[in-house]
């Protein structure tokens, strides 16, 4: 009876690990989940263009997951899919996708109309995020994400954001609205890509889970985690705060895919 119990207990926790999968919306700021076929070998690899694709396995096949910008137009677009020398096409189709407005006020002047000095920092701080957002381990990542803070959603993602009356970068986070100290806590395993106290942005952790999948906390009012550190699902990454450009405490919760902004909820509630 050992290896039949055996076999059960490799069943069972290969269950419990299962990538659940985001949900399929090929929208603007949305994610393309794409069906690769049986995963009876080795996981094939995808690409859009030049940029790898995440590919994880889920119910006995491969997907591709892959981030649509939120400024990709209606229409057409193909992805490339690689097994050994093997190279297949993938088409796929993007709706349409409107996103509302929000109009804000923020009494700092400077988060919204930079001095020259801000400017600079504004520019070597964009670097060093555009880095992290690049970033592509080889781990499998588990998309099946937790809310990291326990509160409701407030500005939901890709909201038109106009500040003191002038049109910025729409919202590309979910914001969540606790108060200053709260905990946030790692919505999966993963490794600490980055820590800073960025201008824009506040006191940030930004997360690696793997094969593009990062995810980042902003306008923490503590860290409590280090460059280069393993964290469980689960683990206290820092406090609610305010840093940055905020108009009061909340999480600003952003999750990136093939270094594109893509909006969380559709990672939630998925296990």
């Amino acid at each position: 009876m050992k290896p039949l119990l055996t076999a059960l207990l490799l069943l069972v926790s290969s269950l419990g690990c299962a990538q659940a999968l985001p949900r399929h919306a090929p929208v603007p700021g949305g994610v393309a989940v794409i069906d690769l076929g049986p995963a009876t070998t080795t996981a094939p690899a995808a690409h859009w263009g030049e940029q790898p694709l995440a590919v994880v396995r889920e119910h006995g096949h491969w997907y591709a997951l892959l981030g649509i910008p939120l400024d990709t137009l209606p229409g057409e677009l193909e992805i490339r899919v690689l097994r050994g020398s093997t190279v297949e096409t993938r088409p796929l189709s993007v709706g349409i996708k409107n996103y509302p407005e929000q109009r804000l006020t923020i009494r700092d002047r400077r988060k919204v109309e930079p001095s020259a000095e801000d400017l600079a920092r504004i520019a070597r701080e964009k670097e060093t995020t555009d880095a992290v957002k690049r970033r592509f381990a080889e781990a499998m990542p588990d998309t099946a994400l937790d809310l990291p803070a326990k509160g409701p959603l407030s500005s939901r993602f890709g909201l038109r954001r106009v500040f003191n009356g002038q049109p910025r970068n729409p919202h590309a986070g979910l914001d969540v609205a606790v108060g200053s100290g709260s905990p946030v806590r790692a919505p999966a395993a993963g490794v600490v890509a980055n820590t800073g106290d960025y201008f824009f942005n506040g006191n940030t952790v930004f997360i690696d889970h793997g094969q593009g999948l990062i995810t980042a906390y902003m306008h923490l009012s503590r860290v409590d985690v280090r460059h280069g550190q393993p964290v469980k699902r689960g683990q206290i990454l820092g406090a609610v705060g305010a840093t940055g450009r905020a108009t009061g405490p909340h999480l600003h919760w952003a999750v990136i895919l093939n270094n594109t902004p893509v909006d969380p909820e559709l990672f939630l509630g998925r296990r």
